[in-house]
């Protein structure tokens, strides 16, 4: 698995804990690096599979070109309105484009168990559409940090 944090032990997040949190958020936000080097972020939806995070991106994006330049990638799930209710993760590693692009639904294995997820938790359906706009990008994670803040009022 990834590297994990150092400091802030006390409020990470357990490897259940990580994976529930993702599996039940619906949005992240993804920041990749521009040719001339500034960074770029924006919102997009994502599916967990306990191993990778997978995003469903706009091939005609900011972000897809930008990745295409450049696979470095973070990502950041967070949570919670007051203090004590934040809790969040960054994952961060390079991006890898799977399957084609634009995705119009071809036979690809390595997409059943995402597509099955996104869709079921995006939509609502055991089936993922597919718009002829969309591809897929999994990021699997070199280094992942967590909080919960939640934990503070136990300590």
């Amino acid at each position: 698995m990834a590297v994990t944090q150092r400091r802030g032990r006390r409020i990470m997040m357990s490897p259940g804990e990580l994976d529930a949190f993702l599996s039940e958020q619906r949005t992240c936000r993804v920041a990749t690096v521009s040719a001339d080097g500034r960074p770029h972020v924006s919102a997009l939806w994502f599916a967990w599979d306990g191993r990778s995070l997978w995003l469903y991106s706009i091939t005609r994006s900011r972000r897809w070109a930008e990745l295409r330049h450049d696979p470095r990638i973070a990502v950041v799930v967070d949570d919670g309105e007051e203090y004590g209710e934040l809790r969040g993760v960054e994952l961060s590693g390079t991006a890898t484009f799977v399957g084609e692009a634009p995705r119009t639904g071809e036979p690809c294995p390595e997409l059943d168990v995402p597509e099955r997820l996104f869709a079921r938790k995006n939509f609502g359906l055991e089936d993922m559409p597919h718009d002829g706009r969309h591809a897929w990008l999994r990021l699997t994670p070199d280094a992942v940090a967590s909080w919960d803040f939640r934990k503070l009022a136990g300590l």
